[in-house]
């Protein structure tokens, strides 16, 4: 299945299930990110800053060390709390790594959450990339993905026990879009899909083939 299938699958039981405030909450939200058209987003062409990020353990890297002089796919997600961002980086790991793998191109998956998160996300779904955290979004924002849960979807989100400014390492509610970027080995950016609305992601196949556009 594609990612698109899985998540209207996921929509399809959530829109089934009795309505409550909560769920009216984050059906608003989802509305009005479908149509939301996000400015400032980074070019094909430009270098992104290589900031400083944190592994699993909360050791220090970055991301050109996590590429290793590699071209890389670099993927934006919120959170392993996000169940569309497990049933994307599940696709990336049965349907994209090993054809990365063949292409010598590296995976790598950041979020704003604590290295604890990212070990979470890791371990549970079994993911053999690296899956890093980028503490105070300071990647996300030189990629210029930056947004934020509406007062009425991060008040639904403490109802259900999530607290962003706990999950998240600099303690705010600041999240990256759902973003893809292939980048050379030296950080320049060559392909960008960034998706507003968080429920839909950048499926497999569309990455590779633009990755083989890209090489070709």
């Amino acid at each position: 299945m594609t990612i698109a299938e899985q998540t209207r699958g996921l929509a399809e039981s959530q829109a089934a299930a009795p309505s409550d405030d909560v769920m009216s909450a984050f059906a608003h939200e989802q509305a009005a990110l479908a149509s939301f058209e996000p400015a400032g987003v980074i070019a094909t062409g430009t270098t992104l800053l290589d900031s400083e990020l944190l592994d699993p353990q909360g050791q220090s890297t970055t991301l050109s060390a996590a590429l290793g002089g590699r071209r890389g796919v670099l993927v934006f997600y919120r959170g392993a709390w996000c169940p569309y961002c497990n049933i994307a980086l599940n696709a990336y790991q049965a349907e994209l790594l090993g054809e990365l793998e063949l292409r010598g191109v590296a995976l790598v998956a950041v979020s704003p959450q604590t290295p604890d998160g990212s070990l979470s996300m890791q371990e549970k779904n079994d993911l053999r990339f690296a899956v890093l955290s980028d503490p105070g979004n300071r990647l996300a924002r030189s990629a210029g993905i930056i947004t934020a849960p509406s007062e009425e979807a991060r008040a639904a989100q403490l109802q259900l026990g999530l607290d962003l400014q706990a999950v998240n390492a600099d303690g705010t509610t600041a999240l990256p879009m759902p973003t893809v970027l292939i980048l050379d080995p030296d950080l320049t950016v060559r392909w960008v899909d960034v998706h507003p609305d968080y429920t839909t992601r950048s499926e497999s196949a569309e990455i590779l083939a633009a990755l083989d556009a890209i090489t070709a």
